[in-house]
């Protein structure tokens, strides 16, 4: 009976072999570093234990729908307001709810008259939470008060548990249409 014996001249390519896959193990990780240094400057979210960035959806009766990340949001016109919420006060940043629904072509303006009056604004949370506004409400032609959607509370980003992304509304008596953990905003025709 013959022995299977390894020649020695099969050494050096089990040898390349292996280092080849530790170079592939070692790309793979370094790729997946850069991956998440891409990521590191976004809110994140956790879902079933994996990380993605965290977007707010505009939606229903706009001419643009779209989806608005943290760095699009740096990028609009921004306001800060002095506002407490359950009875700490607290300095919220972000960008006014009326710039992010004109950023998606909802009828604000000039337009928000007739029909479009009928127009509501949903709020919705990554929980399930919704709170409504009538889109008069929000509309500078019609009110001096603004709602923000804020991103960051006392000069720093909003918890995880409130945010990233919060509605804050100043005028209101109680908190309840302070949305927490913002993640979709509709814009919808009341039924009559």
């Amino acid at each position: 009976m013959s022995k299977c014996r390894r020649t020695p001249a099969a050494a050096p390519f089990a040898m390349e072999r292996n280092l080849f896959m530790m170079a592939c193990w070692i790309a793979l990780a370094m790729l997946g570093a850069s991956a998440a240094l891409a990521v590191a400057s976004e809110p994140t979210s956790t879902t079933s234990g994996e990380r993605v960035a965290v977007m707010v959806r505009v939606g229903g009766e706009v001419r643009s729908p779209r989806s608005f990340s943290a760095s699009d949001l740096a990028d609009m016109r921004r306001s800060t307001l002095a506002a407490a919420v359950h009875g700490v006060q607290a300095t919220w940043q972000g960008v006014p709810l009326i710039e992010i629904l004109r950023a998606a072509g909802a009828p604000v303006d000039a337009e928000l008259r007739g029909g479009n009056l009928a127009l509501v604004v949903r709020v919705s949370a990554r929980d399930g939470y919704s709170a409504v506004f009538a889109l008069a409400e929000l509309d500078p032609t019609f009110r001096d008060d603004q709602v923000l959607l804020a991103d960051r509370r006392d000069g720093g980003v909003i918890a995880d548990e409130e945010g990233p992304f919060r509605l804050v509304a100043p005028g209101e008596k109680r908190q309840g249409r302070w949305v927490r953990q913002v993640d979709r905003i509709d814009v919808l025709r009341a039924a009559k």
